[in-house]
């Protein structure tokens, strides 16, 4: 499958990938599957369903839940039990 060049759909996926902290092949890929379960195949209807992505992910951004970063910082905290443990000499 060639790759789509179309300027407006890699402008989308690249603002998902912005909002979602992933890569913007990774984005891409949501897209493309997104469009497969739907069966659609022309550059249009992955334009749409790409923006209904992109709508998605701010609202979530914006409500504060699905961050990213928010589950980084959860991740990254750092326990009290823990607060002292060495990985490496």
């Amino acid at each position: 499958m060639t790759p789509i060049e179309d300027k407006d759909y890699l402008r989308i996926c690249a603002d998902l990938a912005k909002n979602l902290s992933v890569s913007l092949a990774a984005a891409k890929r949501q897209v493309e599957l997104s469009a497969a379960k739907q069966g659609s195949r022309d550059i249009q209807s992955r334009k749409t369903i790409a923006e209904d992505l992109l709508r998605k992910s701010q609202e979530n951004l914006q409500k504060g839940k699905d961050s990213s970063a928010k589950q980084l910082d959860v991740l990254l905290e750092v326990l009290t039990e823990d607060k002292n443990f060495m990985v490496e000499d």
